[in-house]
């Protein structure tokens, strides 16, 4: 598999391994055929992007251990669904992005302006933050 891009045009960057994230469950908001949410941006979940979430059908916020999945809280990153992502934007709860991890087939859906506006650089340690 060649080499994925972020949004900047480098190499892709990992984007959260507590939890792991990831299509693949690699870190990385790397995607392929299989994926076909196109699990490509990103995010810094917010109470707000999650809430708007489980409105719309997508509860990120509840355990689902047969996915390996246990559930999101506010400051965790997490590649988000295109689509998704687009439509918290358009509802004026979009997760801030972390441009280096996404994708940038994520451009394929989400216009890079829209990113580059909700872009956040994350330290290393985000544990700093709290």
């Amino acid at each position: 598999m060649a080499e994925e891009l972020n949004v900047l045009g480098g190499p892709l960057e990992p984007c959260g391994t507590d939890p792991m994230t990831g299509f693949y469950r690699d870190g990385c908001c790397s995607t392929g055929p299989e994926d076909r949410g196109s699990h490509t941006v990103c995010a810094v979940v917010t109470a707000e992007f999650l809430e708007h979430q489980r409105g719309v059908g997508n509860d990120l916020t509840s355990p689902r251990p047969e996915y390996g999945f246990p559930g999101l809280r506010p400051g965790d990153r997490w590649c988000v669904v295109a689509v998704r992502w687009l439509q918290a934007a358009r509802a004026g709860t979009a997760a801030p992005v972390v441009l280096a991890s996404t994708n940038r087939r994520a451009t394929e859906v989400v216009p890079l302006e829209l990113l580059r506006a909700h872009a956040v650089d994350v330290p290393a340690d985000p544990g700093s933050l709290t």
